[in-house]
């Protein structure tokens, strides 16, 4: 993503005169960060990810369309001007409490610019097409971010989310505090004996059930645990409907799911009902493993905290103090 930064003369102005009463009140000056919107950095103009390029003058009315994008804005503070999320946003608290719009990938513009927005946020995955056309139509601002799952992803998120909304240092001091806890889980990895095979299965009820291969976030965390991802392995690339001989020729020695998703096919006893689970090692001795999913699937600031819980589950003999 390519950003231009863009200063008007009056904001240019404001900051001059902010900057000499600052030098003469000294520690009594508020700091930039209890400042709030007052200390955005805007307008900016991004390039998005669909098309085009989008500025954003005014950052006090947020709409986010997806719940790991809401997660990075109220982490850098900006969580005040978020004005509705979309239903997959469930953490912080604060933002599960907030309006919804509806579902990211199935969204409606009457109902978003209802809240009157002066910017909506988002990746590639929000959507349809149309309706963010239709925002655009309607002179909101819309930002689309790209969806990446390299190890670089949740860093780059966190920075590109800060500088659209004009929080720029914001976003260089949280992209950093993750890049450590990242670094630190990673270390924590390397002490590990063995390299257990592990699958991510993806379930929403009877009637989505999928499992992930390659190239998609877990696979990245997986390998980053010092695992090895089984699907990937087989050959199974992206998330692709779980069948019976593609679990068998994974044959993980552990099953990865997301809580939600546990609890929607029925919990342990429910999930061995799948076509080929019990025939896997990981089936034979319920070795399941379950998480929030936001948290270990969002590829946000908490993604350190994620892969740490990860590492030490997958290899229990490894000192949590580590």
């Amino acid at each position: 993503m390519r950003v231009r930064r863009i200063l008007s003369p009056r904001a240019l102005a404001v900051l001059v005169v902010a900057s000499a009463a600052a030098a003469l009140l000294g520690a009594t000056a508020p700091s930039a960060t209890a400042a709030g919107q007052a200390s955005s950095d805007l307008p900016v103009t991004v390039e998005n990810a669909d098309a085009g390029t989008t500025t954003v003058t005014d950052a006090s009315r947020i709409v986010s369309l997806n719940g790991d994008i809401t997660e990075v804005i109220f982490a850098l503070g900006l969580g005040d001007a978020v004005v509705a999320t979309d239903t997959s946003a469930t953490y912080p608290a604060a933002a599960a409490a907030l309006p919804k719009i509806g579902y990211q990938r199935s969204l409606n513009a009457e109902g978003i610019l209802s809240f009157s927005p002066t910017a909506v946020i988002g990746n590639v995955d929000a959507g349809p097409p149309p309706v963010i056309q239709q925002l655009r139509d309607a002179s909101v601002p819309v930002v689309v971010l790209p969806t990446e799952t390299t190890r670089k992803a949740p860093i780059e998120k966190i920075e590109a989310v800060a500088t659209a909304l004009g929080v720029p240092e914001r976003g260089e001091a949280l992209a950093a505090k993750t890049e450590r806890s990242i670094r630190k889980a990673e270390k924590l990895a390397r002490r590990a004996k063995d390299k257990p095979r592990a699958v991510l299965l993806y379930l929403r009820g009877p009637t989505t059930q999928l499992i992930a291969g390659k190239g998609t976030g877990f696979d990245t965390m997986v390998r980053s645990a010092r695992a090895t991802d089984a699907a990937a392995e087989a050959g199974l690339e992206g998330f692709v409907p779980i069948t019976a001989e593609g679990l068998v020729a994974a044959a993980p020695d552990v099953i990865v799911v997301t809580t939600s998703g546990l609890e929607s096919v029925g919990g342990i006893d429910g999930l061995l009902q799948v076509p080929g689970i019990a025939q896997t090692p990981a089936g034979a001795s319920k070795t399941v493993l379950d998480y929030d999913d936001q948290k270990l699937l969002g590829g946000g600031p908490r993604t350190g905290a994620a892969l740490r819980g990860l590492v030490l589950d997958l290899h229990p003999e490894l000192d949590a103090s580590g």
